[in-house]
């Protein structure tokens, strides 16, 4: 048997953080621990959750989901698959504006993702990714939050696998329709 405690590594944007969940490997496979208050309070100096609301996302390969900043903490990981992670700091007047931040998901890394800071990402895994969200408010149509569009030039980011702005299997009309990040900042 093998042990691979928690690890908890800051990140380029103020409050974002990359977790390696604590897993415990035998002969029959691998348990993950999605989430231990008291682990993750100790390895990032916060208290989080309860949480309030947990979703699962189906998402097939090469489609995009956000990116969305809504006014609660998330926790975020992949129970299945693989997914480019991408998180925007769209808090206007942080110092940390505008940068964006990447990471390659797979079943053992998780994302603390603060309020403010936008999460999408894109399934990369033949097939579909399942896409795990704690909130720790429950979401509602109209909350508070930011939502930027995934293809804005300006954020450079190099998506995996290319996507056709035109097809909604890939890119939904509401996040088609969310604008630049130089928008937030102008008002």
């Amino acid at each position: 048997m093998a042990v691979q405690p928690l690890l908890a590594t800051p990140t380029a944007i103020d409050g974002l953080w990359t977790v390696r969940m604590k897993t415990v490997d035998d002969e029959r496979g691998a348990v993950r621990e999605l989430f231990r208050a008291s682990a993750l309070a100790e390895a990032v100096g916060a208290e989080l959750g309860p949480w309030k609301q947990v979703n699962v996302t189906e998402t097939r390969q090469g489609a995009i989901r956000g990116l969305h900043g809504e006014s609660m903490h998330k926790l975020v990981a992949v129970a299945a698959g693989e997914a480019f992670g991408v998180y925007v700091d769209a808090r206007v007047g942080s110092p940390k504006f505008g940068t964006v931040v990447t990471v390659e998901l797979g079943p053992s890394v998780q994302v603390l993702v603060p309020p403010g800071v936008c999460n999408g990402f894109q399934s990369v895994s033949p097939g579909s990714t399942q896409y795990i969200y704690c909130f720790d408010r429950e979401w509602e149509p109209d909350m508070d939050g930011v939502a930027v569009h995934p293809l804005d030039p300006a954020l450079g980011i190099a998506w995996p696998i290319a996507i056709d702005r035109t097809d909604r299997r890939l890119l939904s009309a509401k996040d088609a329709a969310q604008p630049p990040l130089a928008a937030l900042r102008a008002g």
